[in-house]
């Protein structure tokens, strides 16, 4: 494989003291591939979308599917995320949008957002899936006053864009909100969304798939993807070989550059860290003043996020790092931390005994994707849900799914277009230095 972040990265150290593998205990995993194997439809990867593409193909159109896992399911980005169903997908703003695609795109990729957060629920229900949901909607708060102007002026387009209540919290009001943190200037909270435990979520998925009939091979990384000359695919693992009619790609951020070679530069990795804390105490909670149980993020486009969790246990997370090697690692567990206390200091002595990290995908014209792998027939890769996966990495497994089954709604045009590769190919994480300090400009100028 060809990845552009240090080994460690792609191992088991960034996720090694991650609270979701602690709060819901894995199955036995499912055999890898052994030998030869067939399938209608071959796909890579067990996170949301190659599993909501399984499940949507095998429960809806009746495929035979084949998943191939390189780790075990959700172990990238879907087992490890901070648990956001909330809207989102592109860091192209509303503006961008417009102008490149009409009024009729923009209004066309707001209702794919509202249908991925829904498309969430329905799955949880119709499986009864336990996925820990709480909080209605998220909350975002202002680093800034100019922020907050700013969100206080759009507060009735976002309503009328998502079809929703919006509510406009300002400063004084931010402590009987139950918003108690330092640096805060106001806050806008909107309706769609909610929070759940992303493993959960993931392990829901894959056996509501299997219930299905579709058929998952963990311990099964694909080495090699060969056309055979007859619009199929074979795929080849350490261990076997699974040769398919229609292949579907879905490993977002944890990508290879030459599987297949399309993919090349096309994606881009980021880091995101997240730290939880042991339970809190009623006391301490009331010490800080955050007893909200929303959904939470700041304004800083290197952004914090953050919730209180059902069992009063506090989730921080925030981008950044360019570097994935294990002192690396260490030092951006430093950085959360030191972040977190600033943010929420009556806190500032409690343990937090949880870290990891992982990586969300970006994209070059910062557009989630969703369509065919360049000229190849019958193949098509989903990717770059730029830190919202929980809902549109959901929503496009069903739009992945419409497109190898031949029905289906319409890819909306945000998502599919043709991504554009990023400069300096295999060495484009140094995009990542330039960027995050221009970044960290705008959030302190």
């Amino acid at each position: 494989m060809r990845r552009i972040y240090e080994d460690h990265a792609y191992g088991p150290g960034p996720v090694a003291d991650c609270w979701w593998d602690r709060s819901a205990p894995r199955p036995a995993p499912s055999p890898a591939l052994e030998g030869a194997a067939r399938a209608d439809v071959a796909i890579i990867g067990a996170g949301y979308a190659g599993l909501s593409a399984a499940l949507h193909l095998a429960g809806g159109a009746g495929a035979d599917v084949a998943v191939l896992e390189a780790e075990t399911v959700g172990w990238g980005a879907s087992g490890r995320n901070g648990g956001f169903c909330c809207i989102g997908g592109a860091k192209a703003d509303d503006a961008a949008i417009a102008a490149r695609f009409g009024a009729a795109g923009l209004d066309d990729w707001h209702r794919a957002q509202i249908e991925a957060i829904d498309l969430v629920a329905e799955l949880a229900a119709t499986h009864a899936i336990d996925i820990d949901r709480h909080s209605q909607g998220e909350v975002a708060l202002a680093h800034r006053p100019r922020e907050m102007a700013l969100m206080r002026a759009g507060a009735g387009a976002l309503a009328a864009r998502y079809r929703t209540e919006v509510e406009v919290i300002e400063a004084a009001d931010l402590a009987a909100a139950g918003l108690g943190g330092a640096g805060f200037h106001g806050a806008v909270r909107m309706g769609r969304g909610f929070a759940l435990n992303p493993l959960k979520y993931a392990l829901g998925l894959a056996g509501a798939a299997r219930a299905a009939g579709a058929r998952i091979f963990e311990q099964s990384p694909v080495t090699a993807i060969t056309p055979d000359g007859q619009g199929g695919y074979l795929l080849t693992t350490p261990g076997g070989q699974l040769r398919a009619a229609r292949l579907i790609l879905a490993t977002n951020g944890y990508s290879s550059d030459d599987l297949p070679d399309w993919m090349r530069a096309r994606y881009l990795p980021a880091q995101s860290a997240v730290l939880v804390t042991r339970p809190l105490t009623p006391a301490e909670i009331a010490a800080q003043g955050w007893t909200s149980r929303d959904m939470a993020y700041d304004t800083r486009h290197l952004l914090h996020y953050f919730r209180l969790m059902p069992d009063n246990r506090f989730l921080f997370g925030m981008r950044g790092g360019v570097s994935a090697s294990a002192p690396a690692q260490g030092a951006m567990r430093a950085a959360v931390r030191r972040d977190f206390q600033a943010m929420f200091p009556a806190w500032a002595g409690v343990e937090t005994p949880h870290y990891w990290s992982g990586l969300v995908c970006l994209a070059r014209d910062f557009l989630p994707h969703v369509g065919p792998i360049g000229d190849w027939p019958n193949a098509w890769a989903g990717f770059a849900w730029h830190g919202n996966g929980v809902a549109m990495g959901t929503y496009a497994g069903r739009l992945l799914a419409g497109l190898a089954g031949g029905t289906g709604p319409a890819v909306p045009a945000v998502m599919a277009t043709v991504p554009p590769r990023l400069p300096f190919g295999r060495h484009r994480r140094a995009l990542m230095h330039l960027a995050y300090g221009w970044y960290g400009l705008r959030d302190r100028l």
